[in-house]
């Protein structure tokens, strides 16, 4: 009993650590270089503007993730995350390494795969805010490690605040 309340306490610990981590990455001075990435193969008017840390490797994968599904995008590498977090609306227990904005104004924030970006813009939920992937799960799009993979939620953010399950991705497969 006293090895899974101390694993438990040791998860839970990690997880706060990494946390803060990204809270704090995103206190340093702002740079806002812009990079522009096209779809290639798909026809989607949608440009997705991403704020991300100049040097964040997962970052890039997930754009070119997004750019192999159709979605354009322009980047704007900047330093202090926590303001464009804080501006866009994303509560800091939502929060992950970058954060996305539809032409409409929707936030898309941490790894959430094209296709749910996708069906979220067709299905325009009353009273959204946007879609968050919170932390930055192991196996998800940009977060490959190996064949490793944790499954995870995507959550639907409401303007209000509160949020609830949109999608629950079990298998690494479910991505796409």
């Amino acid at each position: 009993m006293f090895s899974v309340n101390f694993q438990s306490s040791v998860i839970v610990r990690s997880y706060v650590l990494a946390l803060t981590l990204l809270v704090l990455a995103g206190c340093s001075p702002v740079d806002e270089r812009k990079e522009s990435h096209t779809a290639s193969s798909h026809n989607n008017d949608e440009v997705l503007t991403i704020y991300k840390d100049p040097n964040c490797g997962c970052c890039e994968k997930w754009i070119e993730h997004l750019s192999a599904q159709g979605l354009q995008s322009d980047v704007i590498n900047q330093t202090n995350m926590g303001v464009i977090k804080q501006k866009y609306g994303v509560a800091t227990r939502y929060r992950s390494c970058h954060t996305a904005l539809s032409l409409q104004g929707y936030v898309f924030e941490g790894h959430v795969p094209a296709k749910f970006i996708n069906q979220f813009l067709t299905e325009k939920p009353i009273d959204a805010l946007g879609l968050a992937v919170p932390a930055m799960p192991v196996g998800s799009l940009g977060m490959e490690v190996g064949d490793k993979f944790m499954p995870y939620h995507i959550l639907l953010l409401k303007a209000d605040g509160s949020h609830e399950i949109y999608a629950e991705i079990n298998q690494y497969q479910e991505q796409f």
